[in-house]
């Protein structure tokens, strides 16, 4: 067997697998509510100091509240954007100090990234992050080390609004058919990782003000991630 037929191997065993078997049983994560109209919009890879600005000023404006999973590194560069996040009543989680797949990062890099993400926020917010969402939603072996520190959030509905050649009308499109009960969205305000267009974000914020002005939107309950488990623990105990 060569190097690379080994690689391959490794990758598919320690990481490919996993993921596979946790997103389709749902072990250990969290990825829909149970909360009639609760919609919750997630945001991954920022803060960016050019869109994230512009996709909280259209949030404010709207008086909704969303959850960020934030790059470590850059949330280190970005301090008054984090407050900015934290200060206007939006969730913060973690996507680990790089934007790097799981299939390739060993436990102690992947605790130690995490950590130092945890530490920059804690910082800046005075607040410890408790949500964590793997970057591309990749998982691996190890990944029941992380969940004993922190609530992993996927997600029902990832839209492909990395590339700017879907359009804003397409995107707009898949906005409202995601509009499910207890449904989280992910989008990206960042256009910076890899595999994305740099410009890909304008297009969504674009879509996002044409969907708040919609009236698919208007019955909706945008919650954070925080609210949506709240809210979905109540009417648990209501059952009871």
């Amino acid at each position: 067997m060569n190097w690379l037929a080994l690689f391959l191997c490794v990758v598919i065993v320690y990481g490919i697998i996993p993921t596979v078997v946790i997103r389709k049983t749902g072990a250990g994560i969290y990825q829909k509510g149970n909360v009639a109209k609760a919609v919750a919009l997630t945001f991954d890879d920022g803060p960016d100091p050019y869109y994230t600005p512009q996709l909280l000023d259209l949030l404010k404006k709207h008086e909704i509240k969303a959850t960020f999973f934030l790059v470590g590194a850059k949330a280190e560069k970005n301090p008054q954007l984090v407050r900015r996040i934290e200060e206007e009543g939006h969730d913060i989680g973690l996507h680990n100090y790089r934007h790097t797949s799981n299939w390739f990062l060993f436990p102690p890099f992947l605790q130690r990234g995490l950590q130092k993400s945890a530490d920059v926020i804690e910082q800046i917010t005075g607040k410890r992050p408790m949500y964590y969402r793997p970057p591309w939603g990749h998982f691996n072996l190890c990944t029941w080390t992380v969940q004993t520190k922190y609530i992993t959030v996927m997600w029902t509905a990832i839209l492909g609004d990395w590339r700017e050649r879907l359009g804003v009308a397409t995107l707009v499109r898949r906005l409202k058919k995601s509009l499910k009960d207890g449904a989280i969205i992910v989008l990206h305000d960042s256009g910076e990782t890899l595999g994305a267009d740099k410009k890909a974000p304008e297009h969504m914020i674009q879509a996002l003000q044409q969907l708040f002005e919609d009236e698919a939107a208007k019955n909706v309950q945008w919650m954070t991630i925080s609210e949506m488990m709240a809210a979905q623990t109540k009417k648990q105990i209501r059952a009871i």
